[in-house]
């Protein structure tokens, strides 16, 4: 009876400090300004979960920033019979990895992420320590990648919050910006000319829709991003395991869209800080907020201690404590 009483109790403590296992276990979402990537709405955001072919995401990123464009490679067999979705990559063929990165991001091809991991990294191992390092070094700290593709394993997790900043740091590569907001792409190989559509439904039906990627796995459940403008306001938002993506991510546009205003902190122009010396804003400081927060906006300008006649500084906009904003300003000085 005792020895029985130990199984049981072995048993229970497996049971809880086990891995997460193949059931996805958790839905989040998080809604972030495109522009500055703050954090505006969210629910279990930074939960570590599966994100499935997000991660697809952040291999090209880091393709595009490590590689120049305009290259080939040779189709490798462990890349042509990759697991899970596919482009029908075969052994030795010859492909632009411009036309790659389309096959990667628009139709979420494994054997795509395959055969530029191994083309930019040397192998799969090889890019994915290039991954966790750019993740690492962007502050993306519930993330982590065992594979470019995101096809299932315990270890490889990231948070509604840090896939949305995933999408917010990519936009800012015009190579990535392109491809994501693609809705369609001709190509030519040497087997003839193909075309592939974005699987990104809501980038071919909502004019809000700029960019996104989407995700599944069984683990993983749907998984979806995506880039919203409009009316100069943008915004991107996240889902992870919600079988009801493509409305909730209107949905939450909508209402942030509708919540949310641009308001000016500092207009362009010049600012008398000493009798000496002034500031000047070549562009007008905007940050998105609610109403509520509005009020809780303050401003700290830096100027650096340096003797020069012309020199930088850097006007901050907090909201109560958290720095939201950073710009340069020229200061110039008069004796």
């Amino acid at each position: 009876m005792k020895k029985t009483s130990v199984i049981a109790l072995l048993w229970l403590v497996l049971v809880f400090v086990a891995p997460m296992s193949i059931q996805a276990a958790g839905s989040s979402w998080a809604v972030i300004d495109a522009e500055t990537g703050r954090l505006l709405k969210g629910e279990n955001e930074h939960d570590p979960l599966p994100i499935a072919s997000l991660t697809k995401m952040w291999t090209a990123y880091t393709f595009l920033e490590a590689e120049p464009k305009g290259q080939r490679t040779i189709i490798s067999t462990e890349a042509a019979s990759a697991e899970g979705s596919s482009i029908y990559l075969q052994p030795g063929q010859t492909m632009q990895t411009e036309d790659l990165l389309y096959g990667l991001m628009l139709r979420s091809g494994n054997d795509a992420a395959q055969a530029l991991a191994e083309h930019a990294g040397g192998s799969m191992e090889g890019f994915v320590y290039l991954m966790n390092e750019k993740a690492e070094s962007h502050r993306l700290k519930q993330t982590y990648f065992t594979n470019p593709s995101g096809l299932h394993h315990e270890r490889h997790l990231s948070s509604a919050y840090d896939t949305a900043r995933m999408l917010y740091y990519a936009m800012k590569n015009p190579e990535f910006r392109k491809i994501a907001s693609t809705k369609n792409y001709p190509f030519e190989t040497e087997q003839g000319k193909n075309s592939w559509q974005n699987k990104h439904r809501l980038l071919l039906s909502e004019p809000t829709a700029i960019a996104g990627k989407t995700g599944f796995t069984k683990a993983a459940g749907r998984t979806l991003a995506t880039y919203f403008e409009k009316d100069g306001k943008a915004v991107i938002v996240v889902t992870l395991n919600n079988g009801d993506d493509w409305n909730v991510h209107k949905h939450l546009s909508q209402q942030v869209f509708a919540e949310y205003r641009h308001h000016t902190v500092a207009k362009k122009g010049q600012y008398q800080i000493f009798p000496h010396m002034r500031a000047r804003l070549e562009e007008p400081i905007k940050v998105l907020v609610n109403k509520a927060e509005k009020n809780a906006l303050s401003s700290i300008l830096q100027i650096p201690q340096i003797d020069q006649q012309q020199r930088k500084g850097y006007w901050s906009i907090y909201l109560n404590t958290e720095p939201i904003k950073t710009v340069a300003v020229e200061i110039d000085t008069k004796k």
